[in-house]
């Protein structure tokens, strides 16, 4: 290509993080390119809680315009806030390898004292799963980019926010006072990258599959296509984590109920050549009795 491949990112530290990523893997395949920012819904509502604004995609939407009117070449995501179904004429035009799945807390002190606690997120999955083990606990909202949440962690009466790991490690802001929740399971596709292109757009799309970190795409893709079948939003309370060992996918996936008092989960270990794996472990989930019934009314 002779002009640089412009590149979709939205302007917050962590979204600048992940698109100056993925231009240093362009540049590996002969690529250069420039950084386009666009302002999403999700950037400029900063009070309203994303699973009451009613839309799909809020940190998605306007960058998917964007590369549809051929105003940008690329689009670089958060796959955990991607709708699972892309926009018709937009596909997948790379994975790279993912970061770190796991959800963290951080905490004013060094450790949360026996007690009730308030700790804040505005993800209803950390919500739910927080509530299930802590259930005397109480759970306030909190917005804005990771900067943001962690000086509003700090003026306010709270005493620890959860966080996703890679956001504090890609942008080397990880407090004193961190603590991985390994019990907690993840949003679908939690740590990973997705760069979305136009479907026919095959003399950028063709040298970017050398790109695509195969692994990773495998997991994400078990994750999201269970998110799928349970017909969650990216703000849902479903959990879900797959990782592989040789011929074998080890998965793992959840759904809570807001409070925390109902938690389903499932845990499969599957060939790595089945079809379907995040489907057919949603169906193993949505056989328990009552999750059915749970995921009905967390709809409605």
């Amino acid at each position: 290509m002779s002009s640089p491949v412009r590149i979709g990112t939205r302007d917050s530290a962590l979204a600048l993080w992940q698109a100056k990523h993925v231009q240093g893997l362009l540049k590996e395949v002969g690529l250069e390119s420039v950084l386009v920012t666009v302002k999403s819904t999700g950037d400029l509502n900063l009070t309203q809680p994303l699973y009451e604004m009613g839309v799909t995609g809020v940190f998605t939407k306007e960058l998917d315009v964007a590369l549809l009117n051929n105003q940008i070449d690329l689009a670089v995501h958060s796959m955990k806030d991607v709708p699972t179904l892309l926009p018709k004429g937009l596909s997948t035009a790379f994975v790279p390898e993912r970061g770190s799945v796991l959800d963290v807390i951080v905490m004013k002190s060094d450790r949360l004292e026996k007690g009730n606690h308030v700790i804040a997120t505005s993800s209803l999955r950390r919500q739910a799963q927080w509530l299930n083990r802590y259930p005397n606990d109480s759970v306030v909202p909190l917005r804005g980019n990771v900067q943001t949440r962690l000086e509003k962690l700090n003026k306010e009466n709270w005493h620890g926010a959860i966080f996703a790991q890679a956001g504090l490690e890609r942008l080397n802001l990880i407090p004193k006072n961190t603590l991985t929740l390994d019990w907690m399971l993840p949003a679908p596709a939690q740590g990973a990258i997705m760069v979305i292109g136009r479907t026919n757009d095959s003399q950028l799309l063709g040298p970017l599959k050398s790109l695509n970190h195969a692994t990773t795409a495998l997991c994400v893709s078990a994750e999201r296509d269970f998110l799928r079948t349970l017909q969650g939003g990216c703000s849902a309370p479903i959990g879900a984590w797959a990782t592989i060992d040789k011929d074998k996918m080890w998965f793992k996936g959840c759904l809570t109920d807001l409070d925390g008092k109902s938690h389903f989960v499932v845990e499969e270990v599957f060939d790595i050549n089945t079809d379907d794996i995040g489907h057919k472990a949603a169906e193993i989930l949505l056989g328990q009795k009552g999750a059915g019934e749970l995921l009905k009314r967390i709809k409605e």
